[in-house]
């Protein structure tokens, strides 16, 4: 991997993690420790990220947390339509998953009106979102704290899915292909989101087709993990034909 793609690949998982040790970093990018440093070095110059000893943070983070706002704003009308579409899917006393994530927390906002739901999620923002309404019912995964998603994470966040089952789960994922399947920026995730589809009867992946055809970091499975794509009019009549040929139902917002 070339040294711009790897600082590349740094930041999508800083802005996915918040922040990551240079060791960890090393062993993940298969680099030595200071080849790590000076990418982190060049990532704080160009005004990314703060290092600190052994380490580095997405600068964004401390603001982040205080304003409970989402890393993630990019392409914000297709997640609007996509969470819109998606919430037509449920209705008063359904059992779900919502995932973390900006378009699942627009599936969430447009659930608000509903009353009686038993709600599953690992996003704290969801769970104060939807706690309003009395009549619900909020379940949260325990977990570590990852601050640009304002979600709890690894495995003891997978635990709790382990041991219920819902009717539907609405997944987030970093990018989806139907050659490559699903992947995400960030390693610890991936059982969480593992847990999620086992526990669901039904898998709703919201995602905008900027993520159509794009891989992340980390490998979470092949496109037949999930049941139905939620997308907006932006993907191709080709990678709609691809996705149904493998058994997924393509819903456009």
């Amino acid at each position: 991997m070339l040294a711009l793609q790897r600082r590349r690949k740094i930041l999508e998982l800083l802005e996915e993690e918040g922040g990551a040790r240079v060791s960890g970093l090393s062993r993940i990018f298969k680099v030595s420790e200071p080849t790590i440093r000076q990418d982190l070095m060049r990532l704080e110059e160009d005004g990314f990220i703060l290092r600190e000893h052994g380490g580095a943070f997405l600068k964004s983070v401390p603001q982040q947390v205080k304003e409970l706002s989402l890393r993630h704003q990019e392409n914000m009308d297709r997640k609007i339509r996509i969470g819109r579409r998606a919430a037509e899917l449920v209705r008063s006393e359904d059992s779900l998953i919502l995932d973390a994530g900006s378009t699942t927390t627009e599936v969430a906002r447009n659930l608000v009106s509903l009353k009686n739901l038993v709600i599953v999620t690992n996003a704290l923002n969801i769970a104060l979102l939807l706690g309003t309404e009395q009549s619900n019912s909020i379940m949260v995964t325990g977990g570590e704290f990852k601050a640009p998603t304002l979600s709890l994470t690894g495995e003891k966040a997978a635990v709790l899915f382990d041991q219920i089952h819902v009717g539907k789960c609405f997944l987030a994922v970093g990018g989806v292909s139907p050659e490559t399947g699903l992947s995400y920026p960030g390693l610890n995730d991936l059982p969480v989101k593992k847990a999620m589809i086992k526990a669901a009867s039904e898998v709703y992946l919201v995602a905008d087709s900027t993520k159509i055809g794009k891989t992340s970091f980390a490998t979470l499975g092949p496109i037949g993990m999930v049941d139905v794509l939620i997308t907006d009019d932006g993907i191709s009549e080709a990678d709609r034909a691809a996705f149904e040929s493998s058994g997924v139902k393509v819903i456009v917002a």
